[in-house]
């Protein structure tokens, strides 16, 4: 890999991180606690709520809009999307342990997951620096 090359399968996953987000901040913005109740939230916050899905829209769609950037570009980015999703994983196995519905885990594995995919493509880049 040429050092401002960036791997076409990092590209591939910004495309479906821009995906997954919108598809959970599209409800969650327009109908917040319908939305949650139907995961088993009993008590919703739609201010909360609605910040989250303002959070996913703002990092879903810069991943589509750096799609064609370069590797700095991308490493920036990739440092952005490992502090949101470590401190996501972070605030929701806070929250899991304080009785959290058990959907939570959906939402940490995902977010374990994401930061796992964001954290090998960092390390990948860097070797590039």
């Amino acid at each position: 890999m040429k050092n401002n090359s960036v791997p076409g399968s990092l590209r591939i996953w910004f495309i479906l991180h821009f995906i997954l987000d919108y598809i959970v901040a599209v409800p969650l913005m327009i109908f917040p606690e319908k939305t949650l109740q139907l995961f088993g939230w009993g008590i919703v916050d739609p201010l909360a709520s609605r910040l989250v899905a303002a959070a996913l829209f703002g990092i879903g769609g810069v991943s589509l809009i750096a799609y064609k950037a370069d590797a700095a570009a991308f490493r920036h980015m990739l440092t952005m999307k490992l502090l949101w999703s470590g401190s996501a994983v972070i605030g929701i196995g806070i929250s899991l342990a304080q009785g959290s519905p058990p959907f939570g885990w959906v939402f940490f594995m995902i977010f374990a997951v994401f930061f796992f995919i964001w954290g090998y493509y960092r390390l990948r880049l860097r070797e590039h620096e």
